[in-house]
């Protein structure tokens, strides 16, 4: 049976439930617990980190959800899962704080910084005039060195005094939240697209190879849109999970 080493933070806002799963997810992409590994049952495991049993039954959920772990009658639960791949739940965060919570290194590429014209599908979603003014972003970002996701918003201008070199070094909910800006809620749409030459080049695949493609328009707490987000993420790499509830 595996144990592996896991440090809470009970002053974090993170549930502790949440922490727990990330730990271990983490350990399971690193290694340390393989394929076929099996973990310690409920009660080990919450004597042995200090946790409550139904705190260590909802991370243990949590891992079986995203399909890393499984539950077979009479072995327990074994691990299944360890590919690399980038599970992102549908909730308001950013794929940098993500893969920061996933313990990957996230490294950002800016490809395009300044103030351009808005588009009709930006004014839109921005509520400007078309032809306004909008910060536009295009980033390249990186997982532990490896293409992982194209990257393109555009902001009200005023809204952020950033950088380039900033940009690269954190993420951009970061530096909303580093402004006050306080974020609320997003409506997203996801939808695939194929790779054209270029997007197959920056990602590292094929042309023609199946993308996911985010649009996100975010609001603050007073309503306001702040940001527009467009993004395409190698399918390959990358994929959303969330959980359906019967009404």
């Amino acid at each position: 049976m595996s144990t592996v080493q896991v440090q809470v933070d009970r002053n974090s806002r993170t549930p502790l439930h949440v922490q727990l799963a990330q730990q271990l997810e983490a350990a399971i992409q690193g290694g340390e617990l393989p394929v076929g590994s099996r973990l310690s049952n409920e009660v080990d495991l919450a004597e042995a980190y200090g946790l409550s049993r139904p705190t260590v039954r909802q991370a243990i959920a949590r891992l079986v959800d995203q399909g890393l772990l499984v539950r077979k009658r009479g072995v327990g639960t074994q691990v299944v899962g360890n590919s690399g791949q980038v599970r992102r739940s549908l909730e308001l965060t950013s794929l940098y704080d993500d893969l920061t919570a996933a313990h990957r290194k996230p490294e950002t590429e800016v490809l395009r910084f300044g103030i351009s014209p808005a588009t009709a599908e930006v004014a839109t979603a921005l509520q400007c005039e078309q032809g306004d003014r909008v910060l536009r972003l295009e980033r390249l970002r990186r997982a532990d060195g490896e293409p992982l996701a194209l990257l393109r918003n555009w902001l009200p201008p005023d809204l952020l005094e950033t950088d380039p070199a900033t940009l690269a070094e954190r993420g951009l909910y970061q530096l909303l939240r580093a402004e006050g800006v306080r974020l609320k809620v997003a409506h997203q749409t996801i939808s695939a697209i194929p790779a054209t030459a270029e997007q197959a080049r920056l990602l590292s695949e094929e042309p023609g190879s199946p993308l996911l493609a985010t649009t996100r328009i975010t609001y603050d707490d007073h309503g306001q849109p702040v940001e527009y987000g467009s993004h395409l993420y190698r399918a390959s790499r990358y994929s959303f999970e969330h959980t359906l509830v019967h009404r």
